[in-house]
């Protein structure tokens, strides 16, 4: 008997991922005692809807299990409500990148059914959380992946200073900052010249976008420490701040931005057979010859 009484399903509203979806469901009432609920965001995709159909939020209290169907960007846009909820959470990747979403849609039953009979490897990730105020801070959201200060649509440089724990690091002249987790070490801090952190560190990256001086380099710090970032005034810009970038928040000068770790984690479950480096080689593109030499345990 499954551990997964009853599992959710949420994805984007996107025509396109129906065909995954109706595969999942077909899949899962074949297994017997499984109740299936489903996000009320993609319930108009189903033509004849039976089950019930639930908010986010209502999810995460009457749930076991969330599958999400679609890249990691859909996975990024539940992760903070399923970590409040302490719900595991597997994803069916029809997207181009699946370092978080890793079941392909044709290894549905052979992939998720072990899963379900609780042969699985389970990794906790955790999120960043984002306040902002001249003086009491209000909160804006949490982040799995990065938290990115930036100057909106024009290209010019913005200015800040950072303090970590209260203690001053550098003022600088950029095109921004990227603020990520491990889980989000792989993305756009990467491509901004951050380095790859393996998921279970407990640290955080700071990548500097475009700085004005060449000795601003990426710095790594550990995961409980508290970021603050002031807005300086430069030309009139008020910076933008996004979450994953699916949210954008304006800032103006002398916005005192926070950030530190949230408190509850995202649990994900993997495959029985998930290699992180095995998906890095795969999605980056790494050699997979191996060398001559053999290598004993």
């Amino acid at each position: 008997m499954s551990q997964f009484k009853t599992i959710g399903l949420t994805a984007r509203n996107n025509i396109e991922i129906v065909d995954s979806l109706q595969a999942v469901i077909r899949f899962l009432e074949h297994n017997s005692g499984t109740k299936i609920l489903l996000d009320e965001n993609i319930a108009n995709l189903l033509d004849g809807n039976k089950y019930p159909v639930f908010s986010l939020d209502k999810l995460g209290n009457n749930c076991d299990l969330m599958i999400v169907v679609g890249g990691d960007g859909s996975l990024l846009q539940v992760a903070s409500s399923l970590a409040d909820h302490d719900l595991p959470v597997t994803g069916i990747n029809r997207g181009t990148l699946g370092f978080l979403t890793d079941i392909l849609p044709d290894d549905i039953e052979s992939t998720l059914q072990p899963i379900l009979d609780g042969e699985f490897k389970i990794e906790s990730r955790f999120l960043l959380d984002l306040s902002i105020g001249a003086g009491e801070q209000r909160y804006l959201g949490s982040a799995l992946n990065d938290i990115v200060l930036h100057p909106g649509k024009a290209v010019q440089m913005i200015e800040f200073e950072l303090f970590i724990d209260n203690e001053f690091v550098y003022n600088q002249a950029s095109d921004g900052l990227i603020v990520a987790t491990p889980t989000g070490s792989t993305a756009y801090a990467m491509s901004a010249g951050g380095p790859i952190m393996h998921p279970r560190l407990d640290a955080i990256v700071l990548v500097p976008i475009n700085p004005h001086s060449l000795s601003s380099r990426p710095i790594v710090i550990e995961g409980n420490r508290e970021l603050t970032l002031v807005v300086g005034d430069r030309h009139n810009i008020l910076p933008q701040l996004s979450c994953d970038g699916s949210m954008s928040h304006s800032c103006s000068p002398g916005d005192r931005i926070t950030i530190r770790k949230k408190q509850k984690e995202l649990k994900i479950l993997h495959p029985a057979d998930y290699d992180y480096y095995e998906t890095c080689r795969s999605k980056l593109g790494w050699s997979h010859r191996p060398t001559n030499r053999s290598f004993n345990r």
